[in-house]
C-alpha cells in the first residue's frame, strides 16, 4: 500500500517533522551528528516529544553549500537509516535529490523522499518513489544551493512558486505516484529574499488549490536572524512565531529542529484555529 500523508495525523491537525542531520556542515549544530548512536538518541527524544515523522539529511543545502557524491551521501546515510527503520515505527524521510540515493534508502525501509529540487534535478526520482509506493515532498528552489541567494528576483513570488509546484505535482502524478503520497513545500530560504519568505508564509493558503499537504520549513533559518539580528542558536522564539504564522495560513506539516516547543505551540494554534 502506498504511503499517504494523511497517515501522519488526524484530519485538521498539524504534524511535526523532526530534523536529523548527518552532514558535518549543516547550518545548525544542535541536530547534527555523524555518530549513529547519537542520532538514535536524538530520534528517540524527538519521537517521545511528539514528532510524527523524522527527516534525515546527509548533504547540506544551505546557501553556498557544495554538492557531494552519491557514494559520500550513502556512506553517511546508510548506517543511520538502517538503524532508524529497524528500531522505530515512526515514518522516516530522507532529504535527497539523487535517485540513486533514494533507491538505496527506500530499500532500507525509508517511507518518504524529501526532494528539494521538486523533481527538477533527476527525472528518474519519480519512478523510484513510485516503485516503492513511497511518499514524496516536492519543494520549490530557485537556482542551486551554491547560487540561490545571489539576488533572487520574482515578478510575483507566490504565483511563480505555485506554478512551479503545480508542474512538479503533475510530473509526480504522471509517473504514477499516488496523489495522497505527495506533499508540497514553498522552499523558505531557497532562492528568496526576506520579503519573499514573509510573503510566502503569509500567503501559504494559495497553495491549497493543489490539494496537497503543505510542509513548511522555517526553523532557525537566516530570515529569522535578519529580523531579530540573532545567530542560529538564538532563533527558537522566532522559529516558533514563523511556524505558527504558517499554521494559521494553512501549513499541515512543520519541519523543525525543536520538536517539544513546536508541539506545544501547535496545540495552542490548533485550538484557536478550530474556533473558526
Amino acid at each position: 500500500m502506498a504511503f499517504s500523508f494523511d497517515q501522519l495525523t488526524r484530519p485538521g491537525c498539524v504534524a511535526v517533522m523532526g530534523i536529523l542531520n548527518v552532514s558535518p556542515d549543516s547550518f545548525y549544530s544542535g541536530n547534527r551528528s555523524s555518530d549513529p548512536d547519537a542520532v538514535m538518541r536524538v530520534a528517540e527524544q524527538m519521537i517521545e516529544e511528539g514528532a510524527q515523522i523524522l527527516d534525515i539529511g546527509a548533504e547540506s543545502t544551505r546557501p553556498g553549500s557544495k554538492r557531494i557524491s552519491v557514494e559520500q551521501e550513502l556512506e553517511r546515510l546508510l548506517p543511520v537509516v538502517s538503524k532508524l527503520t529497524q528500531r522505530f515505527k515512526t515514518p522516516i524521510s530522507v532529504d535527497t535529490y539523487k535517485a540513486e540515493v533514494a533507491d538505496a534508502v527506500l530499500q532500507e525501509g525509508v517511507t518518504v523522499i524529501n526532494d528539494v529540487t521538486g523533481l527538477r534535478n533527476n527525472p528518474e526520482m519519480s519512478d523510484v518513489v513510485c516503485r516503492y509506493g513511497a511518499g514524496i515532498i516536492l519543494m520549490h528552489m530557485k537556482g542551486t544551493p551554491e547560487s540561490m541567494q545571489n539576488n533572487p528576483e520574482y515578478k510575483d513570488v507566490g504565483v511563480e512558486v505555485l506554478k512551479f509546484l503545480s508542474e512538479s505535482v503533475k510530473k509526480a502524478e504522471s509517473a504514477g505516484i499516488a496523489p495522497g503520497s505527495i506533499a508540497i513545500d514553498p522552499g523558505i530560504g531557497f532562492g528568496k529574499t526576506l520579503n519573499h519568505n514573509l510573503e510566502l508564509i503569509a500567503g501559504l493558503g494559495q497553495l491549497k488549490e493543489l490539494n496537497k499537504k503543505i510542509l513548511l520549513g522555517v526553523s532557525r533559518k537566516s530570515f529569522i536572524g535578519k529580523i531579530l539580528d540573532l545567530e542560529v542558536e538564538d532563533r527558537l522564539e522566532g522559529s516558533l512565531a514563523a511556524g505558527i504564522a504558517g499554521v494559521m495560513s494553512g501549513a499541515d506539516i512543520l519541519r523543525v529542529h525543536d520538536v517539544s516547543s513546536t508541539v506545544r505551540a501547535v496545540k495552542v494554534a490548533q485550538a484557536i484555529r478550530e474556533v473558526n
